[in-house]
């Protein structure tokens, strides 16, 4: 009976897998939500991935030309990141909005919503691509580059600001399908995007067959007609009636009010992002008044940690589409259950990467470095973390599901006052003040995302949220 009943379950995961992998068009406001949740998740969890590869692979084949590439690529990132930041605020405002739109069953003001958005995105990728092809190696010299990463390196960076067309638009109609519940198509945008990323690199930064020699601006080339060709497929899904929001010529025109409510919930979402990226960025600075070595381990750290995340925030996202589905259907208290049983999702998951922090740092860090004392300082970073990751799962959670139901404020003052107010006064105080160097900082992190998570929490059983007009 006990084996009847687990293979029952095994085959009913397994169906849920490969369903949530083909797509569905399921009603998500109804039905099991351990099942919804899943659904979503699973396609989110591989599109975050993917979204990860193109900063990877082009690392990894630009390495084999030298420092002077690599540094044009780290210091092209480092403007990207602001790139990304409005990309992800609107990105917020978006999928909030078509959520809304698809609960309420209003499938021509979710198709009007994203034509807004779409208009938005085009126009910031116009004042931003001008700029970037205009001011490139003005851009490389202020971040600090030398004059010969400039000289080699300005067509890099040239190519991908003017190109960010391609960046706003992925990041936004992968938005829409989210929060329209198409999470697989957004996964398969990204496979498509990534697939030609991975095969055009090589073969435009080494020259190979009929392909020009392009050094490192090679790499910027096939990373902007990756993504470029997922946005042809992501706009043949909207046009060609392949995704639950169907864009037609209706709805192919200025809707300014909706415009308007678009910008302004994406506004706060835009200063969210770049809140918390630049609280990460201060520590950074004060871990740097302890050496490079301090500063090696943490970013080590820092990455093993932002890649064991990454199913977290496609949990996350799927919290944030089933609120906004439940808010515009009218079912407020299922949209609160819905956020509840994925933050005890994400937190199972959390406390697994917990005992791999805390019981086995070394393990983990070994395959990144084999110096001692760099190794000895991101263990300790590690294992730190590590006792806050079960609060850190519910704030990520929270956070999202705000953002969900359309209030961006909301987080956005959470971030402020825990990052801004509380992480580093605090970490500068423990490092400084307290001579625990880099430690001090460490440990500032997990008390920062439990006071974050605790705040959420109690804002979150407010309810003020369920109230919230997009």
């Amino acid at each position: 009976m006990r084996r009847a009943v687990g293979s029952q379950r095994q085959s009913g995961f397994l169906s849920t897998v490969r369903e949530s992998l083909a797509g569905t068009h399921r009603d998500f406001t109804t039905g099991s939500q351990g099942r919804a949740i899943l659904l979503l998740a699973i396609p989110m969890v591989l599109e975050m991935m993917m979204e990860s590869m193109f900063g990877v692979v082009d690392v990894f084949f630009v390495a084999k030309l030298g420092a002077d590439a690599l540094a044009t690529v780290a210091l092209t990132e480092s403007v990207l990141t602001l790139i990304f930041g409005v990309a992800l605020g609107l990105s917020l405002a978006t999928t909030a909005t078509i959520a809304r739109r698809i609960g309420e069953k209003h499938t021509e003001g979710a198709a009007v919503a994203a034509v807004q958005a779409i208009a938005i995105g085009m126009g910031l990728s116009a004042v931003v691509g001008v700029m970037g092809w205009r001011f490139a190696p003005d851009l490389l010299r202020l971040m600090g580059a030398a004059p010969q990463i400039v000289l080699t390196g300005a067509s890099y960076t040239r190519i991908l600001l003017s190109g960010s067309a391609t960046i706003f638009l992925i990041f936004l109609i992968n938005a829409i399908f989210r929060g329209a519940g198409d999470a697989a198509l957004a996964m398969r945008t990204l496979w498509l995007a990534n697939a030609i990323n991975i095969v055009l690199d090589p073969c435009l930064i080494n020259g190979w067959g009929p392909f020009p020699h392009l050094g490192v601006t090679g790499a910027a080339v096939a990373t902007t007609t990756g993504r470029g060709i997922g946005v042809l497929f992501q706009i043949w899904m909207l046009f060609g009636g392949k995704s639950r929001v169907v864009i037609g010529r209706a709805q192919m025109r200025a809707n300014w009010e909706v415009m308007g409510r678009l910008i302004r919930v994406s506004a706060t979402g835009i200063l969210q992002f770049l809140i918390a990226t630049a609280s990460w960025l201060a520590l950074v600075r004060i871990v740097s008044m302890f050496g490079s070595i301090a500063v090696a381990g943490y970013m080590i750290a820092i990455r093993l940690v932002i890649f064991v995340i990454l199913p977290c925030w496609g949990l996350c996202n799927a919290a944030a589409t089933l609120v906004g589905q439940n808010l515009g259907a009218g079912k407020p208290d299922r949209a609160e259950k819905a956020v509840w049983r994925t933050g005890t999702y994400n937190m199972v998951y959390m406390g697994l990467v917990s005992i791999l922090f805390i019981f086995l740092p070394r393990q983990v860090v070994h395959a990144f470095t084999s110096d001692p004392a760099i190794s000895a300082v991101a263990v300790n970073c590690l294992r730190t973390i590590g006792y806050g990751n079960l609060f850190y799962a519910w704030g990520m959670v929270m956070v999202q599901a705000f953002n969900g139901a359309g209030d961006t404020v909301t987080p956005t003052l959470i971030n402020l006052g825990c990052y801004w107010c509380f992480q580093i006064p605090l970490a500068y105080t423990l490092a400084i003040r307290f001579g625990l160097g880099s430690n001090g900082v460490f440990i500032a992190i997990p008390a920062a995302e439990t006071a974050l998570a605790l705040v959420s929490v109690v804002l979150f059983r407010r309810g003020r949220w369920k109230r919230q007009k997009i």
